[in-house]
């Protein structure tokens, strides 16, 4: 065999040709494998980092809604947003009246109920840090009408 010559523009020989290509696919292969490798470390780093993100800033937000008469209101929606009026959500009381919003990011909310056609009113810039939690409690008040739910009926003699 005879030694790898420069390609230079000329002919090469059939095993000159076969010598090149196989130096050419080797640094392919290499450069492949490098490629690859730097790939798989930098999705475990995004990984890495998103997870201790969510970790280390999530806070929670818990608490109880109550209606006009002071007791729970069983099912009420709760409304929350980032004080800036971004990303808004909902969650829903359970039958006790209590709500839990959980993996909040660090930052100032706002926050309402509704229950039975009856709102409160905003509670603003609830402060949710991460890795505390915060208590509020959401009295129903507002209400075109009074509804029935809420009012006591007399007994009739």
């Amino acid at each position: 065999m005879r030694p790898l010559r420069v390609y230079t523009g000329g002919r090469l020989h059939r095993d000159e040709m076969f010598a090149f290509r196989g130096g050419i696919s080797k640094v392919t292969e290499s450069m492949r494998r490098v490629f690859i490798f730097g790939t798989i470390l930098l999705v475990a780093l995004a990984a890495g980092q998103n997870a201790a993100a969510q970790k280390k800033g999530s806070g929670v937000l818990n608490g109880v809604v109550l209606g006009p008469d002071d007791k729970p209101v069983p099912h009420a929606s709760v409304s929350y947003q980032s004080s800036a009026g971004m990303a808004p959500h909902a969650v829903h009381a359970d039958s006790q009246g209590h709500f839990r919003i959980s993996k909040l990011r660090t930052d100032n909310y706002d926050v309402r109920a509704s229950g039975k056609g009856v709102y409160s009113e905003w509670e603003k810039n609830v402060t949710v840090r991460s890795g505390q939690t915060k208590t509020i409690t959401l009295r129903l008040i507002y209400a075109k009408q009074i509804p029935k739910a809420y009012t006591k009926s007399k007994a009739k003699p």
